[in-house]
């Protein structure tokens, strides 16, 4: 079974492109699946789309890979099926997916955010509005089978398509793994995210100033060279492939505040689950997903106020039994429900299904792809 792969991002490099389809390979290719990656991105491009400004660069660099991307649709027709995380351009309407489905090659549309919610990036900020949010239904109608990371985008999915199933976003659990703490003097909490994403961090800041006025910690803000917060000991640094585990896995107590908006509740729990599956106790918003994942108490804790976060993190910093136990919890719940190990022969079973033509098409006369895809991932 020939899958390509058409993705946003380079590889490694963006979370739900990773944790999602990347993280699930390993284990589709011990069943049968090869997987042909064809990112939109270019190395260049990568490195200049998450910076501020340079909007013109930006805008020269997504033209040549618009282009570029005609030569790669123009070989779906060698796959069994094509799979598209997110989009298949990063700017303007389906075109590509479109041409897909003129072809007859079925497609699994694969998203995990609320991509349909109009979103105004801090690091692109007029280039948002070109994102053509609303073609989000469009891929909806044209894919032969939806998957989706929770249920809020499920329930959007399900509007234009029948033909829905919702995989959670996952845990390579054989990676993150429980390792012994020395208690500390100063235990660390810990947020995880990106430069477009540290604002919701911010929305903690006055509880965690009123925390720092009481007990003794140290924050460490993963996904960003630079971060300060007026009485409060910070550690911030960017975020790294190689050192992510590690860099996590010092952490204390994990945080996850999101606020109530519609592009929140979109969200998977990702940060959420990085934390549980390394056995680090965590409190969340009760935001979207959230509250599917944490049993307030019992796996983790969940707080919607300021009052209320001051409390949690309290008691968590200081009790390092409760600390143990929420975290032995949290990591059972990854492992029953959100390991890559437990999901991705459902994927499988979805790709196999849409590849031999369930409610697709037989592509029993495709030829092996082209050398110029092969090497397009």
């Amino acid at each position: 079974m020939r899958i390509l792969a058409i993705v946003p991002s380079i590889y490694n490099t963006s979370p739900g492109q990773r944790f999602r389809i990347e993280q699930w390979e390993p284990l589709l290719r011990e069943r049968g699946a090869e997987i042909t990656y064809a990112p939109f991105e270019s190395e260049d491009l990568h490195q200049l789309l998450y910076q501020p400004g340079n909007l013109g660069r930006k805008l020269g660099h997504v033209s040549r890979r618009f282009a570029r991307r005609f030569s790669v649709i123009n070989s779906a027709r060698h796959f069994d099926a094509v799979y598209v995380f997110r989009e298949a351009a990063l700017l303007g309407p389906p075109i590509f997916e479109w041409l897909i489905h003129r072809k007859r090659v079925p497609i699994v549309f694969d998203f995990d955010d609320a991509i349909f919610v109009s979103y105004r990036s801090p690091s692109n900020g007029y280039l948002s509005y070109l994102k053509f949010a609303a073609k989000t239904n469009t891929i909806c109608r044209l894919a032969s089978h939806v998957m989706v990371g929770n249920p809020y985008l499920a329930e959007y999915a399900r509007q234009f398509n029948s033909h829905v199933t919702m995989i959670p976003t996952t845990i390579d659990t054989e990676k993150y793994t429980i390792q012994p703490k020395e208690p500390v003097a100063a235990p660390i909490i810990g947020w995880t995210g990106s430069f477009s994403t540290v604002q919701h961090l911010d929305t903690l800041g006055r509880a965690l100033q009123k925390l720092a006025q009481r007990e003794r910690f140290r924050l460490r803000v993963i996904g960003t060279p630079e971060y300060r917060l007026e009485g409060v000991e910070v550690e911030a640094m960017g975020w790294r492939a190689e050192t992510e585990v590690d860099d996590l896995r010092s952490v204390d107590i994990g945080v996850m505040p999101l606020p109530d908006d519609a592009w929140s509740k979109g969200k998977c729990g990702l940060k959420a689950l990085q934390f549980m599956a390394l056995g680090i106790p965590t409190v969340c918003s009760p935001v979207g997903v959230n509250t599917a994942i944490i049993q307030d108490g019992e796996n983790g804790s969940i707080a919607g106020t300021e009052d209320e976060w001051v409390e949690k993190l309290t008691q968590l910093l200081r009790s390092v039994e409760q600390r143990k136990r929420l975290g032995l919890a949290g990591r059972a719940t990854v492992e029953s429900k959100y390991s890559a190990i437990a999901q991705a022969p459902r994927v499988y079973e979805l790709l196999e299904s849409i590849a031999c033509g369930a409610h697709g098409r037989t592509n029993a006369n495709r030829s092996g792809p082209s050398p110029a895809i092969r090497q397009a991932g």
